[in-house]
């Protein structure tokens, strides 16, 4: 799950990390309200969506011209018209895709005198099973050029949940972002209290870019971004609770109710498996026999009518689906409970392209003959290979 940067700064605050006074605004009279409560003279008005290279991003409504997702004002005035422009209009930036994604909240800042900017984020390594901490003394909106083109200024440093946070690696930061003196001890400072935040919140990733040391001496989160593992939320009701699902995928949002895996991909054939590794496998030959996949949806271990019927009804809400895949191993589940759970969910959603199911495991027989005297038109195949080639086959002939 995904926050906002603003709500991400409130939970650094929490764990005692220095961050610019600011606001949040749903409208432009919150957006000068907050920029009242600020002493000004600067301000920095910020688009809040879920997607960074706001500051290069561009407002499709407002003209080439038209200045990004991240704007210094100068007065009360300037922040209304920025807020007024920003809000309700659509933010295209590099990593949003050219649909882009429309602006619903502003985040006022105070302004903040600037002396060098920094990169510090923390993800979960998994190929070490450690946390890796990711380091560069070149912060700011080119971060992706740097990498790509002078990755010898980027460094990281690998932490063993099971040790934890030490000494040593606060002073590797440091020692990576080349600060001496009191810059070197507030370096290593907040590197243990965005490691103590990374682990107690359940993170995936904590980026903060960029990392500022300000006129005066001090270091300070200008911005950053935060996302945590799905699994862990459980623990965290109030993280939960941040959730803003106008910045998802209206389907994903519907297919979490019903506990679904769901994501949308490019392609024309819906995909129905359980199991994650079991979907890879499935798009992948979905792919090798020439189609290309049109979502990955895990309906999991226990899949039970309901679940099958809401999957069905979400894969055929993107008019881009053509044909549909059912890829089931019945280990846990039965193949004749997942059989009757496809026929019911066939009838209720008036299926009207090419369906074809594989079904292997417990009761298989029995989920087999159920299809077959199901009276609906349903292709049923023996193996994986099997069923990618009839699909791809059926989309044709139905085309």
């Amino acid at each position: 799950m995904n926050i906002h940067e603003y709500q991400a700064k409130e939970l650094l605050a929490k764990h005692g990390i220095a961050i610019p006074v600011g606001h949040a605004a749903m409208n432009v009279e919150e957006a000068v309200a907050a920029a009242k409560k600020l002493p000004g003279p600067l301000y920095v008005v910020k688009a809040q969506i879920h997607a960074g290279g706001r500051g290069k991003g561009k407002f499709t409504e407002l003209g080439a011209d038209a200045k990004g997702g991240v704007r210094l004002a100068h007065s009360i005035d300037d922040v209304a018209k920025d807020a007024g422009e920003m809000l309700g209009n659509t933010l295209v930036t590099i990593q949003t895709g050219d649909e882009g994604k429309q602006v619903n909240r502003l985040y006022v800042t105070d302004g903040v005198d600037i002396e060098s900017e920094y990169y510090l984020s923390m993800v979960v390594d998994r190929a070490s099973g450690q946390v890796a901490m990711i380091v560069s003394t070149e912060g700011g909106m080119d971060i992706e050029d740097v990498a790509h083109n002078t990755p010898d200024k980027i460094a990281t440093i690998t932490i063993d949940p099971a040790q934890g946070f030490m000494p040593h690696h606060g002073r590797a930061v440091a020692f990576a972002l080349e600060l001496s003196g009191d810059l070197n001890k507030q370096a290593q400072k907040l590197a243990k209290q965005l490691y103590t935040a990374f682990i107690d919140l359940d993170c995936e990733m904590v980026e903060i870019n960029p990392l500022v040391e300000t006129k005066d001496g001090n270091l300070l989160v200008l911005d950053t971004k935060m996302s945590f593992d799905g699994n862990a939320l459980y623990r965290h009701p109030d993280v939960q609770a941040l959730r803003d699902e106008s910045e998802e995928d209206p389907a994903e949002v519907e297919a979490s109710e019903y506990d679904l895996a769901y994501i949308k991909l490019d392609g024309t054939i819906g995909c129905m498996v359980n199991g994650a590794g079991l979907a890879m496998a499935t798009m992948d030959i979905i792919k090798l026999n020439g189609a290309f996949p049109a979502n990955f949806l895990d309906v999991g271990g226990g899949a039970t009518t309901e679940k099958v019927t809401a999957a069905f009804k979400i894969i055929l809400k993107d008019p881009a689906v053509e044909g549909i895949l059912v890829n089931i191993f019945g280990g846990i589940m039965k193949c004749d409970v997942i059989a009757n759970g496809i026929i019911q969910a066939a009838k209720d959603v008036n299926l009207s392209v090419p369906l074809v199911v594989r079904l292997e495991g417990t009761n298989v027989a029995a989920g087999k003959e159920i299809l077959e005297n199901s009276g609906l038109p349903i292709v049923s195949a023996n193996d994986l290979g099997d069923a990618a080639r009839k699909i791809v086959a059926e989309v044709k002939k139905a085309a």
